[in-house]
């Protein structure tokens, strides 16, 4: 059986890893390269990068930064925010990532997902979504698609997005979810399980963690492949071993490095 991905994500805005609630009210929580040192250091399997203003200001990517944070870890890395072409995916694979997440970008363009899967490899193509609860007609599956940070809300199924995504190349998932995000108070486990049901590749829960417990929780209702994990072990009150040694107790497969 394959083990489960615990992935810290390192949300960068003006150089500086910041969190919210539900992408606001961020507050400043450190140094992006010292804080992905630590967490290469403490078992994490992979690292994401979000610069999450870059799309929103349309400019692209803090290059700069992905470069000095590949240099300092040794585990997968993926980089989102600020991409909008097959040139800016290898610019990014070129300071060092091994993945690249579009969400805002293939929105706009789908076709960028086939693209970039046909230039680097459908494993170096990550579709970040985050999709929101709605009512709406054209969301018979109960979610949403936002784009640009939930600034934009696109009509479009987050499930049928998803399998699209999946069809045309993406070879993982990220679902954060607007509604958990920052809350503490577990992943969204309805479109997570979903997703992960309906597409062949895998699938990362996002948004919600608070507890180890969640974890244990989203891998096995939902059927998440991997989850992401930033406030509860950037504010120094859980690490990453404490969530492996709970799953591991819990009979979850996980990297044990200790």
């Amino acid at each position: 059986m394959l083990k489960k991905r615990i992935i810290p994500c390192l949300d960068v805005r003006n150089g500086r890893v910041t969190k919210g609630v539900k992408f606001k009210n961020n507050i400043d929580l450190g140094d992006p390269v010292e804080m992905a040192v630590r967490y290469s250091g403490g078992g994490a399997d992979e690292l994401v990068f979000y610069d999450i203003t870059a799309s929103a200001e349309h400019r692209p990517i803090d290059i700069g930064m992905v470069a000095a944070v590949a240099e300092a870890i040794r585990i997968p890395f993926a980089v989102g925010g600020g991409i909008s072409s097959c040139a800016d995916m290898e610019r990014v694979i070129l300071a060092g990532a091994e993945k690249i997440s579009v969400n805002s970008l293939a929105v706009r363009n789908p076709a960028i997902i086939a693209e970039g899967a046909r230039e680097f490899g459908r494993q170096c193509i990550v579709l970040g979504m985050d999709p929101v609860k709605s009512a709406k007609p054209s969301c018979p599956s109960g979610y949403e698609i936002t784009t640009r940070g939930f600034r934009e809300f696109t009509g479009m199924d987050a499930l049928e997005w998803a399998k699209r995504a999946a069809d045309e190349g993406a070879g993982e998932i990220v679902v954060n979810s607007v509604d958990a995000d920052g809350t503490r108070q577990g992943f969204e486990l309805e479109i997570t399980r979903k997703i992960a049901e309906a597409v062949g590749v895998p699938v990362v829960a996002s948004g919600g963690a608070g507890k180890p417990e969640h974890f244990n929780t989203v891998f096995r209702q939902a059927k998440a492949d991997a989850a992401i994990v930033a406030g509860m072990i950037h504010t120094g009150e859980w690490t990453i071993a404490q969530i492996k040694d709970e799953m591991h107790a819990a009979g979850i497969p996980v990297r044990m490095t200790w």
